[in-house]
């Protein structure tokens, strides 16, 4: 979603005859998008604007504005800690960018961290003449479909910088969707902090939007991020398995293993349901890569409880995990908690999750030697000249070589080595598939 807010940024600003530039030295605007998901990405942003100072210093008529969750979670307070800012802006008003700017170059240094009007749970938070353009970011295409969240898990900070949950109208979201296409997007990811519980009115949810862009014409790819296990039900894995253009991959977070943590964190689901779900998706939709997140050291987690994370990594075999420590966020539940587990146990237990998911990683890569993949070139490869990058299905990485190869081409390839996190294939034209070249 930041990727997403970045290039919304990006689009505003080549709007206003701006042109992006290689090092910050040489910028009349620096905007810095922020996350403060976890403790460190918030720190990060400090240490950054610390480098700016001597720029500002050089050219006090460089613009700095901050923009994103840390933004949003600290507002006027920024301003007064770093007086190089200019401006500070929350993710509701990210489409405000270039009264912000204009208003900087008059001087003046604001705040704008309101929330828009709510207006029920269905809002057009994407201005018309956007979804009208779309975006087309290479082959690819990021549409929002919603907004914020309400489930306020105990360790979450995104309601409080993201605000309440509202979705989009089909018809917009149909509307853009159509536009990237024509835009020459062959992918498209569907965005939003609980994609899945996106509603448009009491028969009309996830699965149908789902199913509708799926079916439209020239789409090649679909995928979604992120979904919450409690809304994830086996309607949407049979119509994974069944859509051809539904990418064979979801990104399920879980947390951590033990009921007894789950329910302090607030997941709303149990491991077992967790689980049944799972093991459902991978029965309907064979070979399908799941990712998730996880959490080491919340608040009460005992050596017991974190077993039982490592247990559901080896049931799973994921084919992605994005571990972190826990590290409490200002204003959550969790926050209210005493942190009791020693840094030392969160680093340890991190190592050991780290070190599993390396060894199935491993395991499930040498599997894929020799197999026949389906994959959507989307990139030359920057260093070997004649070989070309692209994702696989389930988005493994992989490195192709092959005659004639494009950007945007749909080809099947044959697996024949693994390095790490990387395939290497060769296009193979005997494969059972058939290629869509990008016309």
């Amino acid at each position: 979603m930041n990727e997403h807010d970045t290039q919304r940024m990006y689009d505003m600003l080549a709007d206003m005859a701006y042109v992006s530039v290689a090092t910050p030295d040489e910028a009349d605007v620096i905007l810095v998008n922020t996350c403060s998901v976890r403790a460190n990405p918030e720190n990060k942003v400090y240490s950054y604007l610390g480098t700016l100072r001597p720029l500002k210093r050089r050219n006090p008529e460089l613009i700095v504005g901050v923009a994103g969750c840390v933004a949003q979670q600290v507002g006027t307070a920024l301003l007064d800690r770093e007086p190089l800012v200019d401006f500070v802006f929350g993710p509701d008003n990210l489409f405000r960018l270039p009264e912000l700017i204009a208003a900087a170059r008059r001087g003046e240094r604001l705040c704008w961290t309101d929330w828009q009007p709510y207006e029920g749970p269905v809002r057009e938070f994407v201005p018309e003449h956007w979804v009208e353009q779309g975006h087309v970011e290479g082959i690819k295409a990021y549409i929002a479909i919603t907004k914020g969240c309400n489930n306020h898990c105990s360790f979450c900070i995104v309601p409080r910088t993201r605000g309440r949950e509202v979705s989009r109208s089909p018809e917009s979201i149909l509307r853009e969707a159509r536009a990237v296409i024509d835009g020459g997007a062959r992918e498209i990811w569907l965005l939003g902090q609980n994609v899945n519980s996106y509603r448009a009115g009491d028969a009309y949810g996830f699965y149908e939007l789902l199913d509708a862009v799926s079916q439209l014409d020239g789409l090649v790819r679909l995928r979604f991020t992120s979904p919450h296990p409690r809304d994830w039900n086996d309607r949407l894995s049979d119509l994974m398995a069944a859509r051809k253009t539904i990418c064979k991959q979801l990104h399920l977070p879980f947390q951590a293993g033990s009921d007894a943590v789950l329910k302090a964190m607030r997941r709303r689901h149990t491991l077992e349901a967790y689980l049944d779900k799972v093991t459902y998706l991978q029965r309907v939709a064979p070979g399908v890569e799941i990712s998730t997140d996880l959490i080491v050291g919340f608040p009460g987690e005992t050596e017991a409880d974190f077993e039982c994370t490592l247990r559901a990594l080896e049931q799973v075999r994921f084919s992605q995990v994005f571990p972190f420590k826990y590290s409490p966020r200002p204003g959550t539940a969790a926050a209210t908690l005493e942190d009791d587990v020693p840094r030392q146990a969160k680093e340890e237990r991190l190592a050991r999750v780290i070190t599993l998911q390396e060894r199935i990683n491993e395991e499930q890569q040498r599997a894929l030697i020799g197999t026949e993949q389906e994959v959507l070139i989307d990139g030359a490869h920057p260093r070997e000249p004649g070989l070309m990058n692209g994702r696989t299905d389930g988005y493994r990485a992989i490195t192709v070589s092959g005659e004639g190869l494009r950007i945007g081409d749909l080809v099947w390839v044959r697996v024949t080595e693994s390095s790490g996190h990387w395939l290497y294939a060769e296009a193979d034209k005997n494969a059972s598939g058939v290629a869509i070249p990008n016309r």
